[in-house]
């Protein structure tokens, strides 16, 4: 099967973007394509402010326009979308197509509340990790910050997840432009920056080792200001990948805009797992101290 991640930037406005996004589907080959975390608008968890709640608002018909193209294109489709349940409660949702239908969504359940990440603000926790069937196969679907927690890996995989897969939204923080900012330069610096991406690669590599599935990443590129100019914006680092069950690195993307593809086999993932059989192996009995917040 080749799966296509569409690694893309935002474009200034909402009907530019998704002209984007619907023009690189097209061009992609994968009866699986994959966008990035809320890649209808800018990232606006930069900051804080009620306006963005406003973004949520045409959720359902941003529902229907994407199934429309994922059943034009005749794929299995992934977005990341804004969703407004009701005043108050908002969900970073990701919805997945399958040839035009509704295949399931998952509503991101860890939710980050750092400088230029303000999620909290904005998003209520889901509280459901499951896999989605597809006529493809059974994807287990979760959302950026989801990727640096083994637990949500580990259930998917457990439920049948043939593949796992991130919509993401991160970068480096920019500093403020014509201001001296000490710790933002010091936290920035090329070595800084080199471990923190390699951090959230290998992190999401040690998944696919641990739980013998294909990961794929799709992160945004390009650089976006922050509005309120308490930061200077984020430069999103792409680096979008696949990598195998065995921890091998398929593909990964650079820095720019591009449509990164994909040959994965699930037959041959399922192999992998009678000769590393990590889950036969698991002592379920001494794990209940996962359960409590701290032991």
């Amino acid at each position: 099967m080749k799966i296509s991640l569409i690694q893309q930037s935002y474009k200034g406005n909402k009907k530019d973007t998704v002209a984007n996004s619907v023009e690189m589907i097209k061009k992609s080959n994968g009866e699986l394509v994959i966008l990035p975390e809320l890649h209808q608008s800018e990232y606006f968890c930069k900051g804080e402010d009620t306006k963005y709640f406003d973004l949520a608002e045409s959720f359902n018909e941003d529902v229907k326009f994407w199934a429309e193209i994922s059943k034009k294109e005749n794929r299995v489709l992934v977005t990341s979308l804004f969703e407004k349940v009701m005043d108050g409660i908002y969900y970073n949702t990701a919805v997945v197509f399958d040839r035009g239908k509704i295949a399931g969504i998952y509503r991101k359940t860890h939710i980050p509340d750092d400088p230029g990440f303000y999620e909290k603000f904005y998003f209520t926790p889901g509280d459901s990790i499951e896999p989605i069937d597809t006529s493809i196969g059974k994807l287990g679907v979760l959302v950026c910050w989801d990727q640096w927690y083994p637990e949500p890996a580990r259930i998917m995989a457990l439920k049948g997840a043939e593949i796992l897969i991130y919509p993401t939204a991160i970068g480096y923080l920019m500093c403020p432009e014509n201001r001296v900012d000490e710790l933002c330069e010091k936290e920035n610096t090329q070595e800084e920056k080199e471990k923190m991406k390699n951090a959230w690669i290998s992190v999401q590599r040690g998944h696919s080792v641990a739980n013998g599935v294909y990961v794929a990443a799709v992160n945004r590129v390009g650089k976006e200001k922050d509005p309120s100019g308490v930061l200077g914006g984020i430069e999103f680092w792409g680096n979008s990948f696949v990598f195998g069950p065995q921890g091998e690195e398929i593909v990964k993307g650079g820095i720019n805009e591009e449509i990164i593809e994909a040959d994965i086999d699930l037959k041959a993932a399922k192999e992998i797992r009678k000769i590393w059989p990590f889950f036969r192996d698991r002592r379920i009995e001494l794990y209940g101290c996962l359960n409590k917040r701290y032991c």
